[in-house]
């Protein structure tokens, strides 16, 4: 109860994700407050005593969505024809998360640069590899 007006807080609910670690807070402000700063003050804590990756440095992904669609090019996976919604959900499962307009552009680009065909008709195009990657 707040004294000023005699009413009881509402509870406000707090979810949170860091790194893999999700985690949800149900309480008042002033509880939601304290319990997080508690939970982000552990985590860093925790991340300053254990290296995450050991051995390498990690540097940022600074690849285009069209390197990574030339790389699935290379790896034959255009040998049969795909869809922008397939191409999309496989950069996605792969952690390559691009909007779509971004995709179907990169898209574009590859078959102006003679790796794609593009087979179909407007908003149903399949791409399908022009020519086979060359095996170094």
């Amino acid at each position: 109860m707040t004294e000023a007006s005699g009413e009881q807080e509402k509870p406000i609910r707090v979810k949170m994700k860091v790194g893999t670690v999700e985690f949800e807070i149900e309480g008042t402000v002033d509880q939601a407050n304290e319990a997080v700063g508690k939970f982000l003050q552990t985590v860093t804590e925790k991340l300053k005593e254990t290296p995450i990756i050991t051995g390498q440095e990690v540097a940022p992904s600074r690849e285009t969505c069209k390197v990574i669609i030339q790389r699935l090019w290379e790896e034959g996976w255009f040998s049969t024809a795909r869809g922008l919604g397939e191409v999309h959900s496989e950069m996605a499962r792969r952690g390559f998360h691009y909007d779509r307009t971004a995709v179907a552009h990169a898209l574009i680009d590859l078959v102006k640069d003679g790796v794609l065909n593009r087979e179909g008709r407007p908003r149903r195009y399949q791409y399908v590899q022009k020519r086979p990657p060359s095996r170094s």
